[in-house]
């Protein structure tokens, strides 16, 4: 399908054939950001995993230290003192039966969902709904939580999940084009080190292979891979 006009002006801004340092790629962002909202800039990671092995998926959450730049709507099963907590903390949508019944007719109006340990057989059974869309709550990612109050603030603060998909790529959104190179950078980084804690054992050869940088609405940069 033909780019629009600002598309095309995007890519003559830089080289789409070189690979660039990840901080001279950030300094493109404002370049390449042509919308009239403020885009979000996004990383995809090609990891040499293969997650068709259960000791390869790579999988957890991430705080971005300059934060994500956007509303991020929480979800939280729970009940009683749990769920006054989880609304004390902020979350948008706090409930059990109800709130459960309302996800499985169709109600995706958030981007988390954490749920307390007691809510789990109630949850596991919206598998089907909230799974596909990477939206199960899960140990792993700290969304299954006694202490829901504490991972409603992460969230909304800045914390990411990640996981990797059925080709081994991780892709992140690590801030708005309106953010700094340096804020990006920041970001960036914490991202890497992340990723690189979680490299499974199993993983051989370069485990960074490729690295792409886009806003919502640019083209894409390619990335230097980590060392």
């Amino acid at each position: 399908m033909a780019k629009g006009k600002k598309y095309q002006d995007a890519m003559r801004r830089f080289d789409r054939n070189a690979f660039h340092e990840a901080e001279d790629a950030f300094g493109l962002v404002a370049g390449i950001a042509t919308a009239k909202f403020d885009e979000s800039v996004d990383v995809v990671f090609r990891l040499g995993v293969d997650p068709r092995k259960a000791d390869q998926m790579v999988r957890g959450t991430v705080a971005l230290p300059a934060g994500t730049g956007g509303e991020v709507r929480v979800l939280v099963f729970a009940q009683g003192d749990t769920a006054d907590e989880a609304r004390a903390a902020g979350a948008d949508l706090v409930g059990a039966e109800e709130l459960a019944k309302e996800v499985e007719g169709g109600m995706f109006d958030f981007d988390i969902a954490i749920a307390s340990p007691d809510m789990m057989p109630l949850v596991g059974k919206l598998g089907r709904v909230l799974g596909p869309r990477g939206l199960m709550p899960n140990p792993k990612t700290g969304t299954v939580t006694p202490d829901v109050a504490k991972a409603v603030t992460e969230f909304k603060g800045g914390r990411v999940e990640y996981r990797t998909d059925r080709y081994g790529n991780i892709a992140l959104s690590i801030g708005k084009a309106s953010f700094s190179p340096e804020d990006l950078a920041i970001n960036y980084n914490a991202v890497v080190e992340e990723l690189s804690r979680a490299k499974p054992a199993s993983s051989k050869g370069h485990y960074f292979r490729k690295v792409s940088l886009s806003t919502t609405m640019g083209p894409g940069i390619r990335v230097e891979p980590p060392s």
